[in-house]
Protein backbone atom coordinates (compact mmCIF):
# COMPACT_ATOMS: atom_id res chain seq x y z
CA UNK A 1 0.00 0.00 0.00
CA UNK A 2 1.10 3.71 -0.81
CA UNK A 3 3.65 5.23 2.13
CA UNK A 4 1.74 8.84 0.33
CA UNK A 5 -1.47 8.77 2.05
CA UNK A 6 -3.64 11.61 2.21
CA UNK A 7 -5.24 12.99 5.57
CA UNK A 8 -8.84 12.69 4.07
CA UNK A 9 -7.85 8.87 2.95
CA UNK A 10 -5.97 8.15 6.53
CA UNK A 11 -9.18 9.68 8.32
CA UNK A 12 -11.53 7.33 6.09
CA UNK A 13 -9.55 3.91 6.74
CA UNK A 14 -9.10 4.97 10.61
CA UNK A 15 -12.57 5.52 10.97
CA UNK A 16 -11.82 8.79 12.19
CA UNK A 17 -12.00 12.91 10.42
CA UNK A 18 -9.89 14.57 9.14
CA UNK A 19 -10.32 17.31 12.16
CA UNK A 20 -9.51 14.33 15.00
CA UNK A 21 -6.57 13.44 13.39
CA UNK A 22 -4.83 17.32 13.52
CA UNK A 23 -5.90 17.54 16.95
CA UNK A 24 -4.29 14.03 17.69
CA UNK A 25 -1.20 15.82 16.24
CA UNK A 26 -1.65 18.79 18.11
CA UNK A 27 -1.78 16.75 21.63
CA UNK A 28 0.87 14.42 20.56
CA UNK A 29 -0.75 11.12 20.12
CA UNK A 30 0.15 10.78 16.11
CA UNK A 31 3.28 12.12 15.44
CA UNK A 32 3.69 15.17 12.81
CA UNK A 33 2.92 14.11 9.34
CA UNK A 34 5.20 14.60 6.71
CA UNK A 35 4.61 17.11 4.23
CA UNK A 36 4.41 16.99 0.38
CA UNK A 37 5.85 19.67 -1.58
CA UNK A 38 2.63 22.26 -1.58
CA UNK A 39 2.71 21.48 1.90
CA UNK A 40 -0.49 18.95 2.12
CA UNK A 41 0.50 16.37 4.76
CA UNK A 42 1.17 12.79 3.90
CA UNK A 43 0.97 9.73 5.65
CA UNK A 44 2.33 6.14 5.57
CA UNK A 45 0.31 2.50 7.30
CA UNK A 46 1.82 2.80 10.66
CA UNK A 47 -0.25 6.43 11.02
CA UNK A 48 -3.52 4.15 10.10
CA UNK A 49 -2.66 1.47 12.28
CA UNK A 50 -1.80 4.12 15.61
CA UNK A 51 -4.72 5.96 14.74
CA UNK A 52 -6.96 2.41 14.81
CA UNK A 53 -4.97 1.76 17.87
CA UNK A 54 -6.30 5.36 19.66
CA UNK A 55 -10.06 5.01 18.27
CA UNK A 56 -10.14 1.70 19.74
CA UNK A 57 -8.74 2.92 22.69
CA UNK A 58 -11.14 5.50 23.08
CA UNK A 59 -13.74 3.30 22.12
CA UNK A 60 -12.62 1.29 25.25
CA UNK A 61 -13.38 4.92 27.34
CA UNK A 62 -9.52 5.11 27.97
CA UNK A 63 -8.98 8.96 28.61
CA UNK A 64 -6.08 10.70 26.78
CA UNK A 65 -3.58 10.30 29.13
CA UNK A 66 -4.45 6.93 29.65
CA UNK A 67 -4.06 6.35 25.64
CA UNK A 68 -0.74 8.27 25.60
CA UNK A 69 0.62 5.66 28.11
CA UNK A 70 -0.57 2.76 26.16
CA UNK A 71 0.82 4.43 22.90
CA UNK A 72 4.00 4.84 24.81
CA UNK A 73 4.01 1.51 25.46
CA UNK A 74 3.66 0.71 21.85
CA UNK A 75 6.21 2.68 20.83
CA UNK A 76 8.74 0.86 23.36
CA UNK A 77 8.13 -2.71 23.04
CA UNK A 78 10.59 -3.58 25.43
CA UNK A 79 8.62 -2.14 28.41
CA UNK A 80 6.93 -4.84 30.44
CA UNK A 81 2.89 -5.87 28.88
CA UNK A 82 1.95 -5.16 32.91
CA UNK A 83 1.97 -1.84 32.57
CA UNK A 84 -0.85 -2.34 29.62
CA UNK A 85 -2.37 -4.66 32.29
CA UNK A 86 -2.27 -2.34 35.05
CA UNK A 87 -3.54 0.76 32.99
CA UNK A 88 -6.69 -1.15 31.91
CA UNK A 89 -7.48 -3.28 35.28
CA UNK A 90 -7.47 0.97 36.56
CA UNK A 91 -9.61 1.68 34.19
CA UNK A 92 -11.88 -1.41 34.65
CA UNK A 93 -12.14 -0.65 38.57
CA UNK A 94 -13.16 3.06 38.04
CA UNK A 95 -15.70 1.57 35.20
CA UNK A 96 -16.84 -1.16 37.86
CA UNK A 97 -17.35 2.07 40.13
CA UNK A 98 -19.31 4.01 37.79
CA UNK A 99 -21.53 1.15 36.79
CA UNK A 100 -22.33 1.02 40.30
CA UNK A 101 -23.44 4.91 40.41
CA UNK A 102 -25.19 4.28 37.23
CA UNK A 103 -27.57 1.44 38.84
CA UNK A 104 -27.88 4.26 41.82
CA UNK A 105 -29.08 6.53 39.06
CA UNK A 106 -31.00 4.17 37.21
CA UNK A 107 -33.38 3.05 40.84
CA UNK A 108 -34.10 6.67 41.93
CA UNK A 109 -35.03 7.60 38.28
CA UNK A 110 -37.50 4.53 38.15
CA UNK A 111 -38.55 5.79 41.54
CA UNK A 112 -39.23 8.59 39.95
CA UNK A 113 -41.57 7.38 37.45
CA UNK A 114 -43.28 5.31 39.97
CA UNK A 115 -44.43 8.32 42.29
CA UNK A 116 -45.32 10.23 39.02
CA UNK A 117 -47.64 7.24 38.52
CA UNK A 118 -48.94 6.42 41.84
CA UNK A 119 -49.09 10.12 42.88
CA UNK A 120 -50.29 12.63 39.84
CA UNK A 121 -49.31 11.17 36.71
CA UNK A 122 -51.93 13.38 34.22
CA UNK A 123 -52.65 16.44 36.93
CA UNK A 124 -51.56 19.56 36.57
CA UNK A 125 -47.58 20.07 36.90
CA UNK A 126 -47.75 22.16 39.73
CA UNK A 127 -48.78 18.98 41.57
CA UNK A 128 -46.00 16.79 39.94
CA UNK A 129 -44.10 14.32 42.49
CA UNK A 130 -41.19 14.50 39.87
CA UNK A 131 -40.84 18.09 40.16
CA UNK A 132 -41.68 18.54 43.74
CA UNK A 133 -38.77 15.82 44.61
CA UNK A 134 -36.62 17.41 42.29
CA UNK A 135 -36.45 20.84 44.42
CA UNK A 136 -35.69 18.99 47.55
CA UNK A 137 -32.19 18.41 48.90
CA UNK A 138 -31.05 15.23 47.96
CA UNK A 139 -31.39 14.27 51.73
CA UNK A 140 -34.48 15.26 51.90
CA UNK A 141 -35.60 13.34 48.64
CA UNK A 142 -39.13 11.63 49.71
CA UNK A 143 -38.85 8.90 46.40
CA UNK A 144 -39.65 5.62 47.70
CA UNK A 145 -35.85 3.54 48.17
CA UNK A 146 -34.75 1.10 45.35
CA UNK A 147 -36.69 -1.83 44.92
CA UNK A 148 -40.32 -0.76 46.30
CA UNK A 149 -43.44 0.28 44.31
CA UNK A 150 -42.44 -0.09 40.04
CA UNK A 151 -38.62 0.53 40.23
CA UNK A 152 -38.21 -3.10 40.34
CA UNK A 153 -40.21 -3.31 37.11
CA UNK A 154 -37.57 -1.17 34.87
CA UNK A 155 -35.47 -4.06 34.54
Amino acid sequence: MSANLSIGIVARRAGTTVPTIRYYEEIGLLPPAARTAAGQRSYGEAAVRRLVFIRRCRDFGFSFEQVRELVGLVDHPERPCTEARDIAAGHLAALRARLVELQSLEASLAAFVCSCDTECAGGPAADCAILDDLALPARQSRLAPPGACCATEAG
